[in-house]
Formats: structure tokens, C-alpha cells, sequence
């Protein structure tokens, strides 16, 4: 299978305007047995309730009875079920869980898609995409901000992309590199799903839901055409100075040369948005100036920061003198990441103590390899001794007598090690590197 999907790939490579008209029939036995081994078993179950557990006891009988289906034409796609999620600026997120079934079928779909648009998207995107990581958005980022020319960067937020994606549009964009009336129709089906909420049923007009596992692939695809090709071999090139975007899935930022450059372009990217059912929202676009003295004549008219990924952008002066771009965990996200461990800790601090400690440490190791970042010390020390300051609390109301008083506490972490923070990636230049914090 992947040297078939290897040749899809080199024939979009090699030939850039070629329509693809036979995909449908890679979707057979063999793959999708491979997507049921590369899904994770631990995933929330569809509106059907079927697990991949449950799946795998007949997988050979259920995959065969799957293919049959999707050559009679008979298959259609379940309704997903809706759930929410918190969003860090309130309020809830909508994610769509489909079946079992559907994701075996998506995760094919997406595979194929990759095999093609790979070849297709621009060096600007990175969110979802095969060895290209949030940290290496961070990278370029940080390597675009510390040019001496560039001096503003628009921070922009789409207002609920996932759930407004125009389908027409997306089948349109499609169809750019993809004639095979088969798996088209296969996409359409999905799109137009339905999504399932409180037993009751309803209609996806537009929307490719959050939760999807083809949904991060069709949204690079929609926005591909949307905006990257635009800016880039378009608007980049009518602008009077130097510009440049990082994408990372719906999370743009662009950073101009020139101030008229960059109010002229929010405009433009705001009528641009509108032509493909897309908005722009007021609220979260702001226009950030890079700069660090903050007596200058543009007091209080620019923001100085911006949020890209979980991290704080902005200038700063390091110890020679010079002006460069910095990072650290923007306040929202540490905030968070600290109320997460406080609520884990206080429903687990009854667990056995090497037990408690083991799973405590694990996640504490899912942050730093995150937010480890080259510059943010500062930040993930910061959460590493509030952490510790919420064992130490709760684990002495494990029961009504106090268990700790400080000094125990110390020899408590003696024997039972809280993990402390490296820095696990350098975005400051190419590859990671890893190295122990300054204890502080």
C-alpha cells in the first residue's frame, strides 16, 4: 500500500496540473485493515457505540462486509456525535466523533488526500502535515520576526472555521486535482453527514467537524487555495515592502515590512474571506508592531504581543544589547495547564503514592515537551514549582490529620521525584536539543 501511495505522490510531484481519476479502488481490504492497527483504541466511541475493541473481534468479516458496501454504492456515512470541549477564551468548542466504521474509512481517505496535496501545499503550512510540528512553525516564526526589515505582524483568527467551511467550495477545490467521481462522491457524503446531538439529528450544510479524522487534511486543502496560494503568489508580490506568512492549520499570523503593507492587506484577506463564506473576527485580528521601547510615538496604538500556538510572541533585549523575537507560554495556556493538574491531583491524591507520582510525571513530561522550548525557562519552571505547590496541598488532605509540614515534604520528593522541566527543542535554529533549566 505505501508504494502505491508513493506513486500517487510522485505523479502530483511530477506533474502538477495532472487530475487524478482512479483513487477509489486503493481503499480496499488491505489498507483499511491498516488503518484499523494505526487508529487509537482509546478514542471516544460514535453514535453507534462501537469501540475499536468491539470492531476487532470480527475485523476481517466487518472489513470484507465495509468493501462490499462501498462498491454497491451503499455505504453512507453515520451522523457524528456532537460533544464540547472548554475553549481557552470561554465557552465551548463543538467536536464531532463519528463511528468506528467512518473513521476506518476517513483515515484511508486522508491518507490518499496526503499522498497528493503533500506535494501541493506551500512551505508556509505546517499544521497537520508529516514531520512538520507546531515547534517548527515556531522556528520560522521566530526566524521571520528577527529580520531587520520586517516590523508588524497582523494576528489573525477566523471565526469558527471548522464549522463554516463552504462545501461547495471545498468539492470545487477538489476538484482542481481529483476526477474520480467515486471518491468524490465518497467526500460529499461525509461532508454531509449529519451530526448527531441529544438524539436528535440534524443537517451539515457547511462545516467539516472538529474530532473528523479527514477534517484536518480537507481544512489544509480549503485553506491552501483560500489564502496560501493567494498570498503568496499573489498579494506578497503587490506589496511595497517584504512580507511573509506561517500557517499552522486555522492559526495565521503574517508580518509586513511596512504598516500601510499590512492595514491594506486586513482588509483585503477580510474581503477574500467573505468571497469563500469565511469571516474574519474583530475581536482576536489585532495589528502587532515589533518593537521594545514602549515610550515610542505609537504608545498604546499597537499591540506588542501576539499568541501563536500556546506561546506569547514579542521583542525583547537579550543580554548583548540586541533586539530579537522571544517566546514564552502565554498566560491563558499556563493558566490551564496548571487548573488541569489541580483537578487531576485533587480526584487522584488517593492513589497509591508510586502510582500517584508515575501518572502525575507523565503528564508533567507531556507539557515540557511542549512548552520546553529555547527562551521559556522562565515559564515551565514557573508551572513545574506551582505544580508542587498543589501536591504538597493536596496530598496532605489525603485524610483530616496534616501528613506534611514542608520539611517532609522535601524528603517525600527525595525518594518520590517530581520531574523537572528541560528544554526540549530550540527554535532558535534547526533541530532540538535537550538540557536541564537553572533551578532557580
Amino acid at each position: 500500500m505505501e508504494t502505491k501511495l508513493e506513486r500517487i505522490a510522485e505523479i502530483a510531484r511530477n506533474r502538477p496540473e495532472e487530475k487524478f481519476n482512479a483513487l477509489i479502488h486503493h481503499i480496499n481490504k488491505d489498507m483499511l485493515i491498516d488503518c484499523h492497527y494505526e487508529l487509537d483504541a482509546d478514542k471516544a466511541a460514535g453514535v453507534d457505540g462501537v469501540t475499536k475493541k468491539e470492531y476487532e473481534k470480527k475485523l476481517v468479516e466487518n472489513i470484507e462486509n465495509l468493501i462490499v458496501r462501498m462498491k454497491s454504492k451503499t455505504y453512507r456515512p453515520r451522523p457524528v456525535k456532537r460533544i464540547y470541549i472548554e475553549k481557552l477564551s470561554g465557552g465551548k468548542r463543538p467536536l464531532g466523533i463519528p463511528t468506528y466504521e467512518d473513521k476506518l474509512v476517513q483515515r484511508a481517505i486522508a491518507k490518499i488526500l496526503n499522498a497528493i496535496y503533500e506535494e501541493d501545499f506551500l512551505e508556509l503550512s505546517f499544521g497537520f502535515r508529516p514531520g512538520r510540528s507546531c515547534h517548527d512553525a515556531l522556528r520560522m516564526v521566530n526566524d521571520i520576526c528577527d529580520r531587520d526589515k520586517i516590523n508588524y505582524v497582523l494576528d489573525t483568527d477566523i471565526k469558527g472555521f471548522f464549522d463554516n467551511v463552504d462545501h461547495k467550495w471545498m468539492m470545487k477545490f477538489l476538484g482542481h486535482r481529483i476526477c474520480d467521481p467515486n471518491m468524490l462522491r465518497l467526500i460529499a457524503r461525509f461532508l454531509k453527514s449529519g451530526i448527531m446531538e441529544d438524539g436528535q439529528k440534524s443537517e451539515t450544510k457547511k462545516g467539516t467537524p472538529q474530532g473528523g479524522v479527514c477534517s484536518p487534511i480537507l481544512a489544509n486543502i480549503y485553506l491552501h487555495y483560500v489564502v496560501d496560494i493567494w498570498f503568496d503568489r499573489k498579494i506578497s508580490k503587490m506589496l511595497r515592502g517584504e512580507s511573509y506568512m506561517v500557517r499552522y492549520a486555522d492559526d495565521i499570523v503574517f508580518c509586513f515590512e511596512h504598516e500601510y503593507d499590512a492595514q491594506r492587506f486586513k482588509e483585503a484577506l477580510a474581503e477574500r474571506l467573505e468571497k469563500f463564506e469565511l469571516e474574519l473576527s474583530e475581536e482576536k485580528t489585532s495589528l502587532v508592531k515589533l518593537d521594545d521601547d514602549k515610550d515610542d510615538n505609537d504608545s498604546g496604538k499597537y499591540d506588542r504581543t501576539f499568541d501563536f500556538l500556546g506561546f506569547t510572541n514579542y521583542m525583547g533585549k537579550c543580554r548583548d544589547g540586541i533586539k530579537r523575537h522571544k517566546v514564552k507560554t502565554s498566560s491563558k495556556r499556563l493558566n490551564r495547564s496548571v487548573k488541569r493538574c489541580k483537578e487531576w491531583i485533587k480526584a487522584n491524591r488517593t492513589l497509591p503514592v508510586e502510582d500517584f507520582m508515575k501518572e502525575l510525571n507523565r503528564k508533567l513530561v507531556g507539557t515540557y515537551n511542549y512548552f520546553g522550548v529555547s527562551g521559556n525557562s522562565k515559564s515551565v519552571s514557573s508551572f513545574y514549582y506551582r505544580v508542587r505547590r498543589l501536591v504538597f496541598k493536596w496530598l496532605n488532605r489525603r485524610s483530616q490529620r496534616k501528613s506534611f509540614n514542608w520539611n517532609k515534604f522535601q524528603k517525600f520528593l527525595n525518594k518520590f521525584k517530581l520531574k523537572r522541566p528541560r528544554i526540549k527543542a530550540d527554535i532558535f535554529k534547526s533541530g532540538t536539543g535537550s538540557c536541564y533549566l537553572s533551578k532557580g
